[in-house]
């Protein structure tokens, strides 16, 4: 080597494929809570006996909703929407693109993912708004069908999003799923988010917790309400 030639320091090869974390834990709780209250809602929507349960469950949509909505905006950087809602002409190309094997790979939502998102998130809440006035009797019985029919719309919603969600895995040779339990992806360090706001999720985890535990100590009342709800129509 030359002693007089400049020592030119060595720079660190970013693999592309480092592990960096894209999904904070309040995305990640709120994912997972609202997918187990719909699916528990949707599941004990026929029974009056298990009533309290899904109402409980749809206010609990209607809380995580809001939430979300919240940390849309003031989230990390994968989570606020300005990052993800897009064009409806940026929509039909991402949709056009992988049809013809073109793969755009997007370390957050991708368009037709958000498309999902946001249509889930408006269905959603016409589900709790339709279930709360029907539940109080605030209009007559198409309340109830409205809210049937919103309930099986979003229940299409979440077919198509699973589908989407195996496809992109698919094609993207990426753990989607996987991705939204542990909040990492592939990707460059310097696309990953700093931190993942565990104190967040946890708040609202324990405000979901707390409203749980005050709808199960009010059970026994309310179930005597309904009893005689029922009692009343049967009669009638």
């Amino acid at each position: 080597m030359n002693p007089t030639s400049p020592i030119t320091p060595a720079i660190p090869v970013i693999p592309s494929d480092s592990k960096i974390l894209v999904w904070d834990a309040p995305v990640r709780t709120f994912h997972w809570l609202l997918a187990l209250c719909f699916v528990g809602a949707y599941i004990s929507s026929e029974s009056e006996s298990w009533r309290l349960l899904h109402v409980t469950l749809g206010y609990t949509m209607g809380g995580l909703i809001a939430f979300r909505l919240v940390w849309g905006v003031l989230g990390t950087r994968y989570a606020r929407f300005g990052s993800f809602v897009r064009s409806p002409s940026a929509v039909r190309g991402y949709v056009k693109g992988m049809v013809a094997g073109r793969r755009v790979h997007y370390i957050g939502h991708n368009p037709a993912g958000a498309v999902a998102i946001v249509l889930m998130l408006l269905v959603g809440a016409a589900i709790v708004a339709s279930g709360y006035a029907a539940y109080n009797e605030l209009g007559g019985d198409w309340l109830e069908e409205v809210h049937e029919v919103v309930g099986n719309a979003m229940l299409v919603l979440v077919g198509v999003h699973l589908a989407g969600v195996a496809v992109a895995s698919y094609l993207h040779r990426e753990n989607l799923p996987r991705a939204m339990v542990t909040g990492v992806k592939q990707g460059q360090p310097s696309q990953g988010i700093a931190r993942a706001w565990w104190s967040v999720a946890l708040v609202l985890l324990l405000a979901v917790a707390a409203f749980w535990n005050q709808e199960w100590r009010a059970a026994p009342q309310a179930q005597a309400q309904v009893q005689i709800q029922i009692q009343v129509q049967g009669a009638a």
